[in-house]
């Protein structure tokens, strides 16, 4: 994310916006570009959502979804795949489970590439989805509590999160988690140079009638070195219709998905569940993220 201003985050979620509103201005845009996804690790949400923008764009896809289906399965190199990509493509979607992967892809590329998620380090689209549904249901980022509920170790869409919300004022976070996962101290890096107020806890239900924000996340298991750690931390949340009775009425509940059990299904028809809606708003700003790159306009 720190690769975006404010106002190119601003820009992009008012051209999403627009996609909103009026789609049939896009929909031949990017005719005949085309769009590579190259997933080396499993996704569902990121990927078809990149392929869902594109087409709507007007444009062509094409890649694969797991590494075992392309030449890294053989041993080839990062550096050597997008290079041979780039022969093919106008613009690349990246998902890879080593950090700092899309890095070295961006060094060796003739077009531009997205990071779609690498490993526990940062997943800057999902971050740009999330605060268009925020802007979309709060109106505003200024001013609000955000919680963050989970595990925030390993969690990437959270790394993300707090590097492009921390840059808007009075903004104040609030980290929820059991010890083991708790945040980095080079995610919370940025919010102590900039002045910005944060709390740690492992109580959600107590910090609950604070938040104006509820971002929930899985205990990611492909993430854990041991498995006995991961069961015995899996659980650790579980957010429930009851739990919400001390929670604000206008409280929005995100998710980045997939969810597992951490945000129980009763919750799926209260209006302040917001994780579906989420994943829809992930179509369209990767469509406007999409068209800012390749210097197309409606």
């Amino acid at each position: 994310m720190a690769d975006l201003s404010v106002a190119e985050i601003d820009d992009l979620i008012v051209t999403s916006q627009d996609i909103i509103r009026s789609p049939e201005k896009y929909r031949d845009i990017c005719r005949y570009k085309k769009l590579a996804t190259l997933f080396f690790e499993p996704s569902t949400r990121t990927r078809l959502s990149f392929e869902a923008a594109m087409y709507e764009l007007g444009g062509q896809v094409l890649g694969f979804s797991e590494a075992s289906s392309s030449s890294a399965a053989k041993g080839e190199s990062v550096a050597d795949t997008i290079r041979t990509v780039c022969c093919y493509a106008d613009i690349i979607a990246m998902r890879h489970p080593k950090e700092g992967a899309p890095t070295v892809a961006a060094t060796h590329a003739s077009v531009p590439i997205i990071n779609g998620g690498d490993g526990g380090h940062n997943h800057p689209t999902q971050t740009l989805a999330d605060l268009l549904t925020i802007k979309l249901e709060k109106g505003h980022f200024e001013g609000l509590t955000v919680g963050l509920c989970g595990d925030l170790k390993f969690g990437r869409t959270v790394h993300s999160l707090v590097h492009a919300m921390c840059r808007y004022p009075g903004v104040r976070f609030v980290l929820i988690s059991p010890e083991e996962l708790k945040v980095p101290s080079y995610v919370k890096l940025p919010l102590k140079e900039g002045g910005v107020p944060y709390d740690q806890t492992t109580d959600l239900v107590s910090v609950l009638p604070e938040l104006d924000v509820l971002y929930m996340t899985r205990v990611q298991r492909e993430r854990f070195f041991n498995e006995d750690d991961y069961v015995r931390l899996k659980d650790s949340y579980i957010l429930t219709s009851e739990k919400l009775t001390c929670a604000k009425p206008d409280l929005s509940i995100m998710h980045p998905l997939p969810r597992v059990n951490e945000i129980s299904t009763e919750i799926d028809p209260d209006p302040r569940a917001c994780y579906f809606r989420q994943a829809l708003n992930g179509k369209y700003i990767r469509m406007a993220l999409i068209l800012k790159l390749l210097e197309e306009s409606a």
